[in-house]
């Protein structure tokens, strides 16, 4: 008897085929790592959910469907078809959704990348890395957990540190950014659109300076 997988992967080609969508499969996962719900928009935990939106709706795929207990998308990014991923499991159960996808489209780990908060960064400083421990970040570790492997990259965005160490960092984290914060992550999303498309062009140097790439005028204090 097949298994529910391959059920699922008969269905998808042929919707895929009726639609003109089949010239190639998903060979990657980009993730962004958040709370779903109202009560969390815009806090800094959900930092990886805006920058994978503005990745995803930059080529017109803003995840709507519901699957892998994720909202989902999928688009060309450069001659990569990408499935797009914002877990629906909270964030200490995000390990959940992207294993269930990696093990439907047979991705490995090394082609999942990941976008996530960091406090550890001043806001709008951005670090990509191809593997790693989880750093005390509950989504990085769940997903460890279920792939089994630390092989898949993550983009740290940072959201800045607590304001003094007493600070409680759940209260740090689901809290929200201030104006002059949020337009400084804005100014940074073409940087990360570019970060993106260059990993997945297996061109990690030129994603790297990509992130280091100044805003572009009239964006968030370019002048």
């Amino acid at each position: 008897m097949a298994n529910i997988f391959d059920l699922f992967r008969k269905i998808e080609s042929e919707s895929a085929s009726a639609s003109g969508k089949g010239a190639s499969a998903v060979s990657h996962i980009v993730v962004g790592l958040g709370n779903p719900g109202k009560q969390y928009e815009g806090t800094r935990h959900n930092v990886g959910f805006d920058a994978l939106l503005a990745v995803s709706e930059g080529v017109g795929a803003r995840p709507n469907l519901s699957r892998f207990h994720a909202l989902v998308s999928d688009g060309m990014i450069g001659a990569h078809r990408v499935l797009f991923m914002m877990p629906e499991t909270f964030m200490n159960l995000s390990g959940v959704a992207v294993s269930e996808a990696a093990n439907f489209y047979k991705i490995p780990p090394e082609n999942i990348l990941v976008l996530c908060d960091d406090i550890s960064f001043e806001v709008g400083r951005m670090r990509l890395r191809q593997k790693g421990s989880a750093g005390g970040h509950n989504g990085l570790k769940s997903i460890i957990e279920k792939l089994g492997s630390d092989t898949f990259a993550r983009l740290k965005i940072g959201v800045g540190q607590k304001p003094h160490p007493d600070y409680d960092l759940a209260d740090w984290v689901l809290g929200r950014f201030s104006d002059a914060d949020r337009e400084i992550l804005r100014a940074r999303a073409d940087a990360i659109r570019a970060c993106v498309e260059k990993y997945l062009d297996g061109d990690f140097d030129a994603a790297v300076r990509a992130l280091n790439a100044p805003p572009a005028k009239g964006e968030g204090g370019g002048k």
